[in-house]
């Protein structure tokens, strides 16, 4: 799969609009992965328990036919954005790109400790 930050999204598509002529761009990060290497990154980026693991057939009883395009689509490449648009995601990959997100997330953040009463 191919990630891009929603301001990255917006970014490409002003300066695809003030470009001259008709294009289609694919605007995502540098690193496509597979659900299975970044699922498990974001829940501990949220400080969430790891994504459960279940046999193939049982996914498909849940997700049908979606099944194929969440594990097995392949990542797309944004060579002709940054060329053409001189586009360049500020992230350029997932791994920073939840780090900046997430990082400062109240579940990834541990607890204050609580004021016992009558304590200062």
């Amino acid at each position: 799969m191919s990630l891009v930050r929603l301001d990255d999204s917006a970014t490409a598509t002003v300066l695809a609009i003030a470009h001259d002529g008709p294009a289609i761009y694919n605007i995502v990060d540098d690193e496509p992965a597979p659900m299975r290497d970044w699922l498990p990154a974001l829940a501990q980026a949220l400080s969430a328990k790891p994504p459960r693991h279940v046999p193939k057939w049982v996914a498909r009883l849940i997700a049908g036919p979606g099944l194929t395009m969440l594990t097995g689509a392949r990542g797309s490449s944004n060579a002709k954005a940054c060329q053409e648009l001189g586009w360049q995601p500020r992230y350029p990959s997932w791994r920073e790109g939840f780090a900046a997100a997430y990082g400062e997330h109240p579940r990834a953040r541990p607890a204050e400790p609580e004021a016992r009463a009558g304590t200062p």
